[in-house]
């Protein structure tokens, strides 16, 4: 999957999570998960687009490392919100598992990130036996 196309599925998860939240019946306990789930979804697709323009690799993966905190919220608010509302299973179930989906992807993202850094942390990395070393120290 493309950058382009987990940018679209996370902005999308963000909008149909707030249109499920609008059909929600309106008492204390929606109230506050409505609230937080709203804020959580969104954070997730704002932050990858974030992420998207990192300055460096690290910063990629800390941005990376926020999607995933805030889709991990938003699952646990799903989780609530069925509990208060049996009637919403079914759409909050959809909901839920594109947001696993979507947690999969980034953890894997964020793993390959790592290895790539790591990949490119050795290889800067100085071989004694270079032929370079060789010259500077006969000069």
């Amino acid at each position: 999957m493309d950058e382009i196309e987990l940018k679209k599925r996370l902005k999308l998860l963000a909008v149909n999570t707030a249109k499920l939240c609008m059909k929600l019946p309106s008492n204390a306990a929606n109230k506050v998960y409505i609230g937080q789930i709203l804020r959580s979804s969104s954070s997730s697709a704002a932050n990858y687009w974030s992420a998207c323009r990192g300055k460096s690799t690290p910063d990629f993966i800390n941005k990376l490392k926020t999607v995933e905190e805030e889709l991990d919220e938003t699952m646990f608010f799903y989780e609530m919100l069925a509990e208060f509302n049996p009637s919403f299973r079914s759409d909050l179930r959809k909901l839920y598992k594109e947001a696993n989906e979507l947690l999969s992807i980034i953890v894997a993202s964020i793993k390959t990130a790592n290895n790539n850094l790591a990949r490119t942390a050795k290889s800067k990395i100085q071989n004694p036996k270079s032929k370079i070393n060789e010259c500077s120290e006969t000069k």
